[in-house]
């Protein structure tokens, strides 16, 4: 369960726009929301779905204490009415939507929800506020997945974030592929493995770097990490073998030119018979940096503040718009902001061979199905009330399985089109 309470985590105009409704006789009208994407973020060809199980449990603890709806009616921003019905407020629409792990791209309907319009227009901040935020994050790790080329991942931007946001972040980058994260309160809380020894501080602790090394692997053991570019990195290496042996699990680097010193560190660990001893680097990389390493002798990176910040892409762009009112189609037409109007479905077309090629957006009710072709909606919420849900480690395989889909293109780190097109088929 989260501790931290939902309600107020939204902006002014949601709630003056229900105290509105409620007194005109509209705040019960039945419509429908969709949150999706006008387009990607410069330079991507694919988005990745992630959040929406935090999401659910968020919003089934969407309520409003009594402290809060007192702050409200005392700073008038509701007035009585609609402080009643705060009081009284929980969420017993439907939601459905793409799995977690789902790839997405421009006018994918990803998230629908439906219900009264004052029910459902109260949770837009906090649905975008954690879609907008891990789908950013996990995009920005599954480019790290692809560039790293089966090497491991270990998430470590906590520092670089707000102390929630380093917990949200590090669940979304499991779910691109990350093998590790250092946030022990996500590894409490969704299950994710934790990594991590010791940082400069340590070393400058002690009277000399021999000290230091002697001391973390007298706690750790030899299946530990001994950071060795505190001072001169060479004699850091000749140190930590010098104290673990030749047997040392691994190194790392966090400075200076990496491609290059990888080399120079994998020749002097096996100059010095460690040729086990494994090399990870560390130090601001994002894709573009990852994918540069890729010849080189290195065996793991670690990667913080590209992840938690969605690698210059903190947002994924999407937006919660009304779609449905009462069962018709409703239509925003705004200059370079125009919606399309009525509640729909969307499939995945594919080849024979697996390979995705589109992706068909049609009105609810008439899915031009096709052999090959996958439904991407699922059930999230039912009157209310939560179904069962995937497991992170199934959201992470379904990621992986989509990754696989896509034609070999979608996969660049260059910008281009997104991996395969979108067709949406407007209401009548």
């Amino acid at each position: 369960m989260s501790t931290l309470r939902p309600a107020l985590l939204t902006d002014h105009y949601e709630l003056t726009m229900v105290s509105a409704a409620l007194r005109d006789g509209t705040a019960d009208r039945r419509c429908v929301f969709e949150v999706f994407s006008r387009r990607l973020p410069a330079g991507r060809r694919y988005g990745v779905v992630a959040g929406t199980g935090r999401l659910v449990e968020l919003i089934r603890e969407f309520r409003f204490d009594e402290a809060e709806v007192d702050f409200l009616r005392r700073t008038g921003v509701v007035d009585e009415q609609a402080a009643a019905w705060l009081r009284d407020y929980r969420f017993t629409g439907d939601i459905e939507g793409y799995a977690e792990g789902e790839l997405f791209f421009p006018n994918s309907p990803i998230l629908t929800v439906s219900g009264g319009f004052a029910e459902c227009v109260v949770l837009e901040t906090l649905v975008l506020s954690v879609l907008n935020h891990d789908s950013a994050v996990a995009a920005a790790a599954a480019r790290m997945v692809t560039a790293a080329r089966g090497r491991t991942l270990i998430e470590m931007g906590s520092r670089r974030a707000h102390e929630g946001a380093a917990v949200a972040a590090a669940r979304a980058a499991y779910l691109a592929g990350f093998g590790f994260t250092s946030n022990l309160e996500a590894g409490r809380r969704y299950g994710i493995p934790t990594a991590g020894t010791a940082a400069h501080a340590f070393t400058l602790l002690h009277d000399d770097e021999r000290a230091a090394f002697a001391s973390q692997v007298d706690t750790l053991g030899k299946d530990t990490t001994l950071l060795v570019d505190t001072y001169d990195i060479s004699q850091g290496i000749r140190n930590a073998i010098a104290v673990a042996g030749t047997d040392l699990r691994a190194i790392r680097i966090d400075s200076g030119d990496l491609a290059v010193i990888a080399q120079q560190s994998r020749e002097l660990l096996d100059s010095l018979g460690a040729t086990e001893t494994k090399i990870i680097v560390s130090g601001d990389l994002d894709e573009y940096a990852i994918a540069a390493l890729a010849a080189e002798p290195v065996d793991m990176y670690g990667a913080g503040t590209a992840v938690v910040t969605g690698s210059g892409a903190p947002t994924a762009g999407l937006v919660y718009k009304l779609v449905e009112v009462e069962g018709r189609p409703v239509v925003k037409r705004s200059e370079h902001k125009a919606t399309i109007g009525g509640r729909k479905v969307a499939v995945r077309r594919h080849k024979p061979t697996g390979t995705a090629t589109e992706e068909v957006v049609v009105p609810l009710g008439v899915p031009d199905r096709q052999p090959n072709d996958r439904l991407l909606q699922h059930t999230y919420m039912s009157g209310g009330e939560p179904v069962e849900l995937p497991s992170l480690v199934e959201s992470r395989e379904h990621l992986r399985e989509c990754l696989i889909s896509i034609p070999w293109e979608g996969l660049k780190l260059s910008a281009g089109d997104p991996a395969i097109p979108v067709t949406v088929v407007p209401a009548e």
